[in-house]
């Protein structure tokens, strides 16, 4: 288990600028916080090499890339089953996440095991990866379907 990292305020503005302009320079980083250029590449460089920045990425709009369709979708998970092929949860969402449809897959207390969510292009191609490739996943017991009206 990872202990946390104790962050001061000149780190959370960092890293605050970091999530909403990714792809800003240490420079004008420096010039938002008010800190010195070295300072805030190291600091950057700290935040990375403790873990608390694991990656940069970027944000696509999912409408433009033809992905305008989401949906959550509560996955059940036959257990018995799972037990008898000597697989665990892991392994459902592991495979579940090697769709490209499925932008997340979390296992979850409660009445679900897993939660997935994963867009694609409309509601055609909704109950084709439903039917033909999330209900047929090994352990998958039932699914139950929350379509996304709004959201970002």
């Amino acid at each position: 288990m990872t202990s946390a990292i104790t962050l001061d305020t000149k780190d959370k503005e960092i890293l605050e600028i970091l999530k909403e302009h990714g792809e800003y320079s240490v420079r004008q980083i420096a010039k938002q916080t008010l800190l010195p250029i070295t300072t805030v590449h190291h600091r950057i460089q700290k935040l990375r090499a403790l873990g608390v920045i694991e990656k940069y990425t970027i944000e696509v709009d999912s409408e433009v890339v033809g992905e305008g369709f989401a949906a959550y979708v509560l996955v059940s998970v036959n257990l018995p089953l799972l037990r008898l092929k000597k697989k665990t949860q892991y392994d459902v969402v592991k495979d579940l996440k090697r769709f490209s449809f499925v932008k997340r897959a979390d296992i979850v207390s409660g009445g679900t095991d897993v939660v997935v969510f994963l867009r694609v292009r409309d509601v055609a191609e909704f109950d084709s990866v439903l039917l033909g490739k999330i209900q047929l996943v090994e352990g998958v017991e039932k699914t139950q379907s929350l379509i996304v009206i709004h959201g970002r």
